[in-house]
């Protein structure tokens, strides 16, 4: 199942159609950071809580059924891969999200905007957000089913090369007899929302660092930087 290099901007197109059948109100909510939502109103964190366990029940849904050969830990990393933030920020860049949310932007907050843009934790919780205010709108169905179709290359990729940076990185190490640790450094942002930093260590020399929404996200990320620094993991050794 190798991923089709033409199918990414086609495989959004039924959650983009839902996306613009939303009504106004739901997606100006999805399109609002909470820096600039006025007083009293909603911005999209609350749609992005709902829509994360959406995106999450449709792909394992679907994935169970085809993958009956695997057990709970691997279908558990294959969804994990398919719904990260990195995976949902190449999906919100399919759907056009970083236009749409510069263009919902007040002009008071156009300075601040680039930032939001490159952030991966924002562009992946909007397009939860879409997710979640979709399902408000159109049923789980309708939604799972356009989920599960923009989320198609992101699978493919997790079913036939998984990630598990960490665990390459350990077997580096091990030729040498090192051992890896990973500390979180820095957490920011509400709990449904929150951003991890974490640093990957031998004994009190760090060799990586990463972000993620998560901090299995987080670790894999250290682990993938230490990997690519290869001086700090002694590679070849």
């Amino acid at each position: 199942m190798t991923p089709n290099p033409n199918h990414g901007e086609d495989s959004v197109a039924a959650l983009r159609e839902l996306l613009d059948a939303l009504p106004d109100a739901a997606a100006k909510t999805v399109f609002t950071h909470a820096s600039w939502a006025p007083k009293g109103a909603e911005s999209y964190e609350r749609l992005a809580f709902l829509g994360d366990s959406v995106l999450s029940l449709a792909v394992t849904s679907h994935i169970f059924p085809l993958l009956g050969r695997l057990g709970p830990g691997e279908l558990t990393k294959i969804r994990a891969q398919t719904v990260s933030g990195r995976s949902c920020r190449v999906v919100a860049e399919r759907l056009g999200v970083p236009e749409r949310l510069a263009d919902a932007a007040p002009e008071s907050v156009a300075a601040s905007v680039p930032s939001l843009l490159a952030a991966e934790r924002v562009l992946a919780s909007i397009t939860e957000a879409v997710i979640g205010a979709c399902y408000l709108e159109f049923g789980y169905e309708r939604v799972a089913a356009a989920v599960v179709e923009a989320f198609r290359d992101e699978l493919e990729e997790a079913m036939e090369r998984p990630v598990d940076f960490k665990s390459a990185l350990q077997e580096r190490l091990a030729r040498r007899g090192s051992l890896v640790r990973y500390l979180v450094v820095d957490e920011v942002g509400p709990p449904h929302e929150r951003t991890f930093t974490i640093v990957a260590m031998i004994g009190e020399e760090e060799i990586g660092r990463g972000v993620g929404r998560s901090k299995k996200d987080a670790e894999q990320a250290a682990a993938q930087a230490a990997l690519a620094s290869t001086d700090a993991v002694g590679a070849g050794r």
